[in-house]
């Protein structure tokens, strides 16, 4: 019964991340369009950051400890398809990293990308889930 409830928990901070994730690069691509200084572009800031620290960051880290914890109980992590899935999860989290940086880079009115490459981004994490979720659902090999 134990397993049953960390993987509740790994499912419910999963979906908290991807929507952080999927979220943010979006604010980034009207961030864009909003003047440096301006009112609009410092609400832009706040609710980056906002989303960031208080959702997508915490929600990574309760996606990541039961999930390890999962493959571990499960026996998961000798199967090929787990390798497949944690090689995107860490590709994941490295794009995290990338939108940990850009938040900072607003946030010091340093973005010099243009709103076109964010709504590139912005697919990353869509890809990424599709790929995780055929791999944990299908287990094709």
């Amino acid at each position: 019964m134990l397993y049953e409830w960390i993987k509740a928990l790994h499912v419910i901070a999963v979906i908290s991340w991807m929507a952080g994730m999927l979220y943010l690069p979006r604010l980034m691509v009207y961030h864009c369009d909003a003047p440096v200084g301006s009112q609009q572009s410092e609400t832009f800031k706040v609710m980056e950051r906002r989303l960031l620290k208080a959702i997508i960051n915490p929600a990574m880290g309760v996606t990541w400890l039961p999930g390890l914890y999962l493959a571990w109980d499960g026996g998961w992590y000798l199967s090929g398809w787990f390798h497949a899935k944690f090689a995107l999860v860490l590709v994941m989290s490295g794009f995290h990293g990338a939108l940990s940086r850009w938040v900072k880079d607003f946030a010091a009115d340093r973005n010099i990308r243009p709103a076109r490459f964010y709504r590139i981004a912005n697919e990353v994490p869509t890809v990424l889930m599709i790929g995780i979720v055929i791999l944990v659902i299908v287990k094709p090999f």
